[in-house]
């Protein structure tokens, strides 16, 4: 099967759309073509969402002024997608998903580990988004007054489901198009809502919001990281793995962290003001992210509004369960890939179906989804981050799928690390709004930050801990592993039929 060289190409010369064959294997030097420029279609078209504009609400939720928020909203958002930046530049040095290439820091099969925590973290993203484009088509038609009960939310998640599990199943050339699209229709509009609302912005009012502790900006900080980009490393590489290993690395860090970043800053910078302007709105937005922002809407907008925040929440969702296909794949289930997306897309739906029918609290749920998950992603990401930092030569792709290669079966020291450093992380993080999360926090008191109701307890320092544990650790212990893997002569490609979990 072919690739678009350029995604806004697709479809140039007639070729019929067609379920993608890909799964773990290596993208053939005929099928990588393209620029890193590229990469910034579907960054953009997955964090175009107007959910963005919510985490406005969230970031004044730890308690911190405007300046405060904003500043921990840029360096977060930013901070975080540039590690997917880098992690990308894997992805054209192997030409393979993310978590085939992990396996050269964990091992052929000591990557399971990983791979499930990165399966986990994409399915319960595309569930999360999956929802939310769901309750924000009822509150729309509940506006309209077209119905917004329960009947609305079964076809609505009926509908939201279908796109993005279509999108997942079909694979790689279908959402390089469907992001494009979603790029230019989500990005007026949204530039239409924003005028829309501008007179809902009260600056004296967001500049009377007072100041918060060091501990609640970096709660917020480290909020708007996990919310973000490391939302997405575990699937930083699944897209730049079609660009032609010859690709400016540069280039690959540059236009991820560009794509991914520029419209949900834009969109926090004016959901700062939204939710600074207005208590109620702001209270409102944490108990339904999306459908909150209709209510300030003039009724004409409101389908539109719909479209947008559904195109937007779709973008990335199709996204998700196209990487979290890939992460039970190389989990160890024996399937082709499209089965996989389309096992996830089930799980999907159920648990949208609990967030939309029977959860009360989305935001404590969300919160304590994002920090428990965060750390341990945040741990291999540090693992990945300097074992990439370690390699001077590109992967050996035949090495990847055999145990006994040069990387190995089972890394013991990477998984020690992830392990080591996701308990200590657990222990530094809280959520009392998820009840299945008290135990958290466990060393906030042993180690004299005033225990899980001090001011450090919100703090979600256990995910900054996490990432640099293991990157510190890799980068001190595991250079001479590296070395001996680099210094062995190339092995023979993998085939068709190579060893794939």
């Amino acid at each position: 099967m072919t690739h678009p060289q350029d995604p806004r190409e697709s479809g140039a010369d007639g070729r019929r759309l067609q379920v993608e064959t890909h799964g773990l294997d290596v993208i053939g030097d005929a099928a990588r073509k393209g620029t890193p420029r590229t990469l910034f279609w579907p960054w953009f078209g997955a964090n175009v969402s107007v959910l963005g504009l919510s985490y406005g609400a969230f970031a004044f939720g730890f308690g911190i002024s405007f300046w405060q928020a904003l500043v921990a909203g840029i360096v977060g958002i930013v901070v975080s997608f540039l590690l997917c930046g880098f992690i990308a530049v894997a992805g054209k040095r192997g030409s393979a998903p993310t978590m085939v290439l992990s396996r050269a820091a964990y091992g052929v099969r000591g990557n399971r580990l990983p791979s499930v925590i990165s399966w986990m973290l994409t399915v319960g993203w595309e569930t999360v988004l999956t929802a939310l484009a769901t309750l924000a088509t009822a509150t729309v038609f509940d506006r309209l007054g077209w119905g917004g009960g329960s009947e609305t939310k079964i076809v609505a998640l009926m509908v939201v489901a279908a796109l993005t599990v279509v999108g997942g199943v079909m694979g790689f050339d279908l959402i390089m198009r469907l992001q494009t699209v979603i790029t230019v229709v989500t990005g007026v509009l949204t530039i239409v809502y924003v005028a829309l609302v501008a007179d809902h912005v009260h600056w004296g009012t967001v500049s009377a919001v007072p100041a918060g502790s060091a501990q609640e900006f970096i709660g917020a900080l480290v909020f708007m990281m996990t919310g973000f980009g490391l939302g997405w490393v575990n699937a930083a590489a699944d897209y730049s793995r079609y660009l032609p290993r010859g690709s400016s690395s540069r280039g690959v860090i540059g236009w991820t962290t560009f794509g991914a970043s520029v419209a949900p800053l834009l969109l926090l910078v004016f959901g700062l003001l939204l939710a600074g302007s207005s208590a109620t709105l702001s209270k409102a937005i944490a108990a339904d992210p999306i459908g909150a922002l209709t209510t300030i809407l003039p009724t004409w907008f409101l389908v539109p509004f719909a479209v947008v925040a559904v195109l937007g929440l779709v973008g990335g969702a199709v996204l998700d369960i196209y990487s979290s296909g890939l992460a039970l794949l190389s989990a160890g289930l024996r399937v082709p890939r499209y089965l996989a997306a389309l096992f996830d897309g089930v799980l999907m739906i159920a648990g949208s179906i609990y967030i939309v029918f029977f959860a009360d609290d989305f935001l404590g749920q969300f919160m304590g989804f994002l920090t428990t998950l965060g750390v341990p992603i945040a741990a291999w990401c540090g693992v990945m981050l300097a074992d990439l930092a370690l390699r001077r030569r590109d992967y050996d792709e035949g090495d990847l799928f055999r145990p006994h290669g040069r990387y190995g079966d089972i890394a013991a020291l990477p998984l020690l690390l992830t392990l080591a450093a996701t308990a200590v992380g657990w222990g530094l993080v809280t959520n009392t709004a998820a009840s299945w999360l008290t135990w958290q926090g466990y060393l906030l008191g042993p180690f004299g930050l005033g225990g899980k109701s001090g001011a450090w307890a919100y703090a979600n320092l256990g995910v900054l801990v996490a990432l640099a544990l293991a990157f510190l650790g890799t980068l001190l212990l595991g250079r001479r592993r590296v070395r001996e893997q680099e210094a062995k002569a190339p092995s023979q490609a993998a085939g068709e039929g190579a060893y794939s979990t």
